[in-house]
């Protein structure tokens, strides 16, 4: 997958090469090239923002710099995306469809945004991390981008990582424990140290859907339990109940 970013700020971009996406460079699964948007001004000041027409606070960024950099980038068969808050919400399921295309392009707007006209001639999709306003795209595109590469065949060391995020299934994660066995007067779940994978998987699920229902409930409400999810959702709900009395 190749992964490019237009941004009047690329060296906020630096991080991309840390942690996953770097060892997903590092491995040859992954390309990363950041850009400078003021690369594709002509001006002494190299501008790439103006006044809005029709007035008002803030300041837009300029359509000419995008669309020469989109021209010369060959973006022909990319998918072009732009962190918003006006854009469908990211998950992960959207997650795993942006890992199956070959090439991103991120635009990080900045200010007010970018002219609606690149916007409208260019975007394949606006994407929304939450309901709250950043500074400008680049942090919305680097969550995007984490989100991604872990879904990429080969970038995580466990297979099975990414199948058993938050998620993933359609809810939640469960409690995770490591040494020591006790800590500040709490102990590991005792199922965990039975060496019983049975007891252990079916363990996990009743904290994954219990979680769910305690926390994000919301996310229940599409799902089609089996069988054994729906006995194992009554289960830890009674137990809820039980401790609660």
């Amino acid at each position: 997958m190749r992964l490019d970013y237009l941004t009047i700020f690329p060296d906020y971009l630096d991080a991309l090469r840390l942690s996953l996406p770097g060892k997903a460079v590092e491995k040859g699964l992954l390309e990363l090239h950041v850009h400078d948007l003021r690369s594709w001004t002509h001006d002494r000041h190299r501008t790439v923002d103006d006044t809005p027409y029709g007035g008002g606070a803030g300041m837009v960024l300029k359509p000419e710099p995008f669309g020469e950099a989109l021209d010369e980038l060959a973006v022909d068969g990319a998918t072009v995306v732009v962190p918003t808050p006006a854009g469908r919400p990211f998950t992960q399921p959207l997650a795993r469809e942006l890992a199956t295309r070959e090439r991103l392009v991120f635009l990080c707007g900045r200010y007010e945004g970018i002219d609606e006209r690149i916007i409208d001639r260019c975007v394949d999709e606006e994407i929304s991390i939450g309901d709250y306003v950043l500074s400008g795209g680049e942090l919305g595109a680097m969550v995007l981008l984490d989100a991604v590469t872990r879904l990429i065949p080969g970038v995580l060391g466990h297979a099975d990582s990414a199948v058993e995020d938050s998620f993933s299934a359609g809810w939640l994660d469960c409690p995770h424990y490591t040494r020591p066995e006790e800590f500040d007067g709490q102990r590991v779940p005792e199922v965990l140290l039975s060496g019983n994978h049975e007891r252990i998987r079916r363990w996990r699920l009743k904290q994954s859907l219990g979680r769910t229902w305690q926390r994000r409930p919301e996310l229940l409400e599409d799902l089609e339990l089996s069988k054994e999810q729906q006995q194992l959702l009554a289960e830890y709900i009674r137990e809820q109940e039980t401790d609660n009395h």
